[in-house]
Order: C-alpha cells, then sequence, then structure tokens
C-alpha cells in the first residue's frame, strides 16, 4: 500500500463507486470515506444507505455520514484522519473550511469537459443537446461550482443512439482511470493546472426537474428524440396522453426517429397490434418502451396486447 497519500474520498452513488474501487485496486491509503446520511425510501420508509456506503461498509473502510459539513463535531473527526489528499466524486459542495484542509488539496471528477456542463446533470444535458463528444475532467475545488483549476481531461465519443444510462457507465470508467492519473501527478509533485477561462461561453448542465424533462412535440425531430434518450433511464422523458376522455402522464424511456414527409397534426398518434407512433414535424417517433400511471415499464408490443388508443388519441 502506498502510504504517503492518505486520501479521504467523499461521494454517494454508484458512479462514485468505481472510482473509490479502482483507487482500493490501486494500492491508495483511503483512510476515510464521506458519505451522504441515510434516507427513508420506500413505503415502509426503511433507511436506505448509499451505494458508497454500502461498497464502504464491505471493505471495512471508516464511514462518516455528516448532516452539516461546518460542524465542529465532523471538522474534528475529519481532521484526525490526517488525510493529505481529499477526492469528490458526485459528491455536495464543500465549504472551504473543508476543501482547503489536506495538503495537498481536494479535486473533484466531474463528468464533462469543462467548462462545459458546469452543474448537476451533465451527462444527461450532454445527450440531450446531441453533442457527439463529452469526456471527463479533474479540478481543484474552489469556492464556486466546477469552476476550479482543471489538471487533467478524457474525451470520449456519445454514440447517436445511447442513451444517458450507457453513457453513464463510460464516463464512470473512463472517470475513474483519469483519477488514477491525477492521483499519479500530485503524489510524484508532477501535477499541473490550467485555469478554467472565466470568459468563456459554456453550456449549463441545469438541475433536472418536471418541467424541462416534458417532451415538445412542437420541437423538431432531432430534439425529440435526444431529449427521449438524453433523460432514459432516468428521471425519463414524459408528456400527456389524452385518451378516453383521459389525461395520463406517461413515461418514455425508448424512441426511434422516422424521417416522413406527412400532413398529420403534431401529436396524432398511429397504432396497430405491434406500433406506436407520434406524428412530429419531419416525421415520427416511434415509441418502443413506455411507462403508463401505476404500471412497469414495458415494451409497445406488450402494451398494445391490453390497450386501445381511441381514433382521437394524442400526445402533448
Amino acid at each position: 500500500m502506498n502510504k504517503d497519500i492518505k486520501i479521504v474520498f467523499m461521494g454517494t452513488p454508484d458512479f462514485a463507486v468505481t472510482t473509490l474501487k479502482t483507487i482500493l485496486e490501486h494500492n491508495y491509503n483511503v483512510v476515510g470515506v464521506i458519505t451522504a446520511p441515510d434516507k427513508p425510501a420506500g413505503r415502509g420508509r426503511k433507511l436506505n444507505e448509499s451505494a458508497v456506503k454500502v461498497f464502504a461498509k464491505e471493505k471495512g473502510l471508516n464511514i462518516l455520514q455528516p448532516t452539516n459539513l461546518k460542524s465542529e463535531a465532523f471538522l474534528e473527526e475529519l481532521k484526525a484522519l490526517e488525510a493529505n489528499l481529499q477526492i469528490i466524486v458526485a459528491f455536495r459542495m464543500l465549504p472551504k473550511v473543508v476543501w482547503d484542509m489536506p495538503e495537498h488539496g481536494t479535486f473533484n471528477l466531474h463528468a464533462s469537459l469543462l467548462p462545459n456542463y458546469r452543474g448537476a446533470a451533465p451527462i444527461n444535458w450532454a445527450v440531450i443537446n446531441g453533442e457527439t463528444i463529452t469526456g471527463v475532467s479533474t479540478f481543484f475545488i474552489d469556492e464556486k461550482i466546477d469552476t476550479g483549476a482543471m489538471i487533467l481531461q478524457q474525451e470520449i465519443e456519445i454514440d447517436p443512439i445511447e442513451n444517458a444510462g450507457s453513457l453513464h457507465d463510460k464516463l464512470m470508467n473512463t472517470g475513474s482511470h483519469l483519477v488514477i492519473d491525477t492521483i499519479k501527478l500530485i503524489e510524484t509533485g508532477e501535477v499541473t493546472t490550467t485555469p478554467q477561462p472565466e470568459d468563456a461561453v459554456s453550456k449549463t448542465a441545469y438541475k433536472l426537474n418536471r418541467d424541462n424533462c416534458k417532451i415538445d412535440f412542437t420541437d423538431t425531430i432531432d430534439n425529440i428524440y435526444n431529449k427521449i434518450r438524453g433523460l432514459s433511464p432516468y428521471p425519463a422523458a414524459w408528456c400527456e396522453l389524452l385518451n378516453n376522455n383521459e389525461v395520463l402522464d406517461i413515461k418514455i424511456y425508448k424512441a426511434e426517429k422516422e424521417i416522413e414527409a406527412h400532413n398529420l397534426e403534431t401529436g396524432t398518434i398511429i397504432s396497430d397490434k405491434s406500433t406506436l407512433k407520434i406524428a412530429v414535424k419531419e416525421g415520427f417517433i416511434k415509441i418502443l418502451e413506455l411507462k403508463l400511471p401505476g404500471k412497469r415499464n414495458m415494451d409497445v408490443k406488450s402494451l398494445l396486447n391490453g390497450y386501445r388508443f381511441d381514433e382521437d388519441s394524442k400526445l402533448r
């Protein structure tokens, strides 16, 4: 084990687990893991542990779950770990008293090519915006969100038919190796940084919400298609189904686009025993997988076995 570098790792979801696992596989000394407090989930409101906590427990690592990152009790516990490097992957904004603590600083792994897609949902927005290239960046934390001096970047291509879920997994694996490369530069004293341009016109990875996840069927066919794959499998693009005098919120997880001239009203539903298509400006969005309220995700053939659309049904 490399004992010169003593790491505190901070993260919460699966994306962070892969990096923590890779750090341990490279025999680095992880003296503590900071993750989110357990949260009630499900109907029984059972306390749910973060993916990072579950993994850290399996590895017998020292775990801290502060609710307040500025509390004296937490800061004392953090100091007692005597880490000289902190690594952040998908955690939360840190106060300066925390990120400024270790000798070698605190660096973050972000799932975009900074300065583009600073913010909460960089993977989703790269796909939603139809990007063909994205990547991962490591940078030293500063007072603002995702603005610190960059250390390393790695580009990857975005496949034109992949969704946010598959891109997430590619970036997760690429990012874990970029973190190792970053640690090596720090421990050998060879790290150099590049300031992010302050006047750069960059794209933003806005937090996802109900409004920006809704499909606008008057948009271009490419934008509709990209929104569906950019929000799949989570949180999923949604729209309203008007059928049999009902208005239902449905989620669409998988679709194809068909460029074809037609005279149908936007949102018109065309269906038979095995296919479901929605009329849009330049053609049709062919839905392959969706979810009705209170139902599980299902492919269109399964849906059409037991569900019927009336002649005036449409999506909006």
